[in-house]
């Protein structure tokens, strides 16, 4: 059976990970702190000391951590993954990267001789789990079908945006759409609040107009109860995805990418205030009384 070396056991990595052991892959695991790891152990999975020793022997190595800085160092540190990877290995990033580190990592692992596929995800962690993401892949059409066979097992739809980087392009776009939107339904919200409108009508009009959107409806009751609980996305990744779309976003459009740089000043208040929280906390900051503000 093939070998998958799976980095990153977060939210979403565990769920994802463990769609390899139901497929009946051979599975090495590595992550920062072990405990993440136990219930994969217990149903088979190996686990590696680093990110080398995972890597070491793999078909192909999938990676799905925080950002660019945790991406270097599990692809290219000194214990990283290309230290140990063999030539062929497919290297599937699925982390939420800038688009620079994109190409830089592609250009650097395929140097190796590895084959870089570029393959974000969207999905909250129960798609993750049960095999039912959206795979954003960039990919030189032949790479993609030497991946499939460790792609298909997460997904339920790939969707093949073309060269490398361009399914990084793609999922920035995604989720700087997100932040505007989540940002822009907190700061309604709490407006019909102060305002006292009847919230139960609010969600009802909102739910069931022309500004509803899977973000909207995802985030609107929950944000009126303020029910925070199970986390499945945090302020502090809210605000680095933006960062890196408005980052790409002036490279590449002659005027300043206002709407992108609004929602990255809401979602660092957002990280300043509650950073390894639910996203929707942003409610909390912006319905505060005029005049209360410190």
């Amino acid at each position: 059976m093939a070998h998958v070396a799976f980095i990153g056991l977060g939210r979403m990595g565990h769920g994802m990970a463990g769609r390899y052991l139901d497929g009946g892959f051979t599975v090495a695991v590595w992550n920062r702190s072990q405990s993440k790891a136990a219930d994969l152990i217990a149903r088979g999975a190996r686990w590696a000391r680093s990110p080398a020793d995972a890597a070491f022997g793999a078909d192909a190595v999938v990676t799905m951590v925080a950002d660019d800085a945790a991406s270097h160092a599990v692809w290219l540190g000194s214990d990283g993954a290309a230290a140990s990877a063999k030539a062929g290995t497919l290297a599937i990033e699925c982390s939420t990267v800038s688009h620079r580190h994109a190409l830089d990592l592609s250009r650097e692992l395929s140097g190796r001789g590895l084959v870089y596929i570029d393959s974000p995800v969207t999905g909250l962690p129960d798609a993750a789990a049960s095999g039912k993401l959206t795979l954003l892949v960039g990919a030189e059409p032949g790479d993609l079908e030497r991946a499939r066979p460790y792609l298909v097992p997460l997904s339920a739809t790939i969707r093949h945006f073309g060269a490398v980087g361009s399914g990084t392009v793609y999922k920035l776009i995604n989720n700087l759409m997100g932040a505007i939107q989540i940002a822009g339904l907190a700061e309604g919200l709490a407006i019909a609040e102060q305002a006292g409108l009847d919230m139960k009508l609010v969600l009802e009009a909102v739910e069931h107009g022309v500004a509803a959107s899977p973000q909207v409806i995802r985030h609107s009751r929950r944000m009126v109860a303020r029910d925070f609980s199970g986390a499945t996305f945090t302020a502090a990744l809210r605000h680095k995805d933006a960062a890196y779309a408005v980052a790409l976003a002036e490279s590449l459009l002659s005027d300043a990418p206002l709407m992108g740089r609004a929602a990255v000043a809401a979602y660092g208040r957002a990280k300043a205030y509650a950073p390894d929280d639910d996203e929707g906390k942003m409610i909390e900051i912006v319905s505060r009384v005029k005049g209360a503000m410190t």
